[in-house]
């Protein structure tokens, strides 16, 4: 994940709302040390207003409006410079602005932020079921999923089962993203692992223990991170590679029940 990315030495720039593992890891372990030791330059946005960038890029409208962030200094905090801003076209002129309501002060609002659109050149998305074209039915929350996808140039699905487009046409309802958004589709079952996906398995809690027990050493020593990126990262050859390393065992752990979707008898810490 982004974690693993960051701690590879991958990502220099990075606009964001939330970076986090649940109870291993609140924030990302080393996203939070990158940002301390300055090795990264990140701009962040609540998750409200993240959701309305990509609202906007789906819409193709060039910003929206919110009260969001109103009274708060995520308003005044920008992560990227002027010049910065000016050198890199893929960077917004400006984080956001504020501006006067336009309808005076209808609603009881005297100010209004716009928040800047974003096309994201690629997107990936792991949904439970896809057809071969990419027409996607998403099971559970979407979040901002289906706004993300529309409003990328390119998106990669990857999915739990691949199944024919007659199976997804006896639900039309239930079919969020149509096929002309996807430039490709994967099947990869436990695609998301070690996270969850709704109505098929939960989170792995022991696994993201022991990622951010990994991710934590590098401080004292770089060993315990180096050995996890060694075996689970560039040890492997694919996905199915590194699942025969955590085991059956430990897949069997987090399969979800039928009836409420998670993992009903797993220790949850």
């Amino acid at each position: 994940g982004l974690d693993e990315l960051i701690g590879a030495g991958c990502i220099s720039k990075l606009e964001i709302a939330y970076a986090g593992i649940g109870k291993a890891a609140p924030t990302c372990i080393r996203f939070a040390k990158a940002i301390q030791n300055n090795e990264i330059i990140f701009e962040d946005y609540s998750n409200y207003m993240m959701s309305l960038r990509f609202m906007a890029g789906s819409m193709g409208v060039p910003f929206l409006p919110t009260l969001s962030g109103i009274g708060s200094d995520i308003l005044s905090k920008w992560g990227f410079s002027k010049s910065m801003r000016k050198s890199d076209p893929k960077i917004v002129d400006e984080k956001l602005k504020i501006i006067d309501n336009p309808f005076g002060t209808w609603t009881g609002a005297s100010k209004v932020v716009l928040v800047p659109a974003i096309n994201p050149d690629i997107t990936i998305i792991h949904v439970q079921k896809a057809d071969a074209m990419g027409t996607c039915s998403i099971q559970g929350l979407p979040f901002a999923d289906i706004e993300q996808v529309k409003a990328s140039k390119n998106v990669i699905v990857t999915c739990e089962k691949l199944v024919d487009k007659e199976e997804l046409r006896l639900n039309p309802d239930l079919n969020q993203i149509p096929f002309i958004h996807v430039s490709a589709v994967c099947h990869i079952p436990l695609g998301a692992y070690p996270s969850a996906v709704f109505g098929h398995y939960d989170y792995d809690s022991q696994y993201l223990r022991q990622y951010a027990i990994a991710a934590k050493d590098q401080d004292k020593n770089q060993d315990k991170f180096k050995k996890y990126q060694d075996k689970y990262i560039y040890g492997v050859k694919d996905h199915e590679a590194f699942l025969n390393i955590v085991g059956q065992e430990r897949i069997d752990a987090i399969k979800a029940d039928p009836r409420t979707g998670y993992a009903v008898n797993m220790k949850r810490d």
